[in-house]
């Protein structure tokens, strides 16, 4: 019998990655209102309150753990300062994606909570290979996510921002373990 495991925690060195809870409503919707890191993203609208926040809770709990899985980013000492999160979608092997907020950007938080879900996808999922994008105008997000081991592929896809109201070109890496 296969067991899923619907709620897994992920520990890094620094890092408790969990499923967010209604108790991190006001921290999401205070990190996550903020135009600069919406429109960075595919799905975040702008702007992004507690509604939005309990929202995407909801949406969370929902998700069948055998496609996706999103995780609060939540720091030994800082809190929660951001979701990152792993997904089947159109691409063969699952596609990555992350936001941290403002107050915690240049601390290695990103890079170390993609290594996380990265290890864990490998072992949960069976999966060797991911695939992650960033918007060509988020340069600093490629960076991360080479940090993390990407490549990038030479591919560019047109992607829906939500907060943008328009499709976005986006580069595509892609990480091998």
């Amino acid at each position: 019998m296969c067991v899923i495991e619907t709620s897994p925690v992920i520990e890094t060195r620094r890092l408790a990655l969990r499923a967010p809870q209604p108790q991190d409503v006001p921290r999401l919707a205070a990190m996550a209102d903020d135009h600069d890191i919406a429109r960075m993203t595919c799905r975040m609208p702008h702007p992004f309150g507690c509604r939005e926040a309990e929202r995407f809770i909801v949406d969370v709990a929902a998700q069948d753990p055998r496609r996706g899985q999103t995780f609060l980013i939540e720091h030994e000492r800082l809190g929660p300062v951001g979701v990152v999160g792993a997904f089947m979608a159109d691409d063969p092997c699952p596609e990555v994606g992350y936001w941290v907020g403002r107050d915690f950007w240049g601390r290695g938080i990103a890079t170390e909570a993609l290594e996380g879900v990265l290890a864990w996808t490998r072992s949960r999922w069976r999966r060797r290979a991911a695939v992650a994008g960033h918007f060509a105008d988020n340069p600093a997000s490629g960076r991360v996510l080479e940090k993390a081991g990407f490549l990038y592929t030479g591919e560019r896809r047109r992607r829906f921002s939500l907060s943008r109201g328009e499709p976005v070109e986006t580069r595509m890496m892609s990480w091998l373990a």
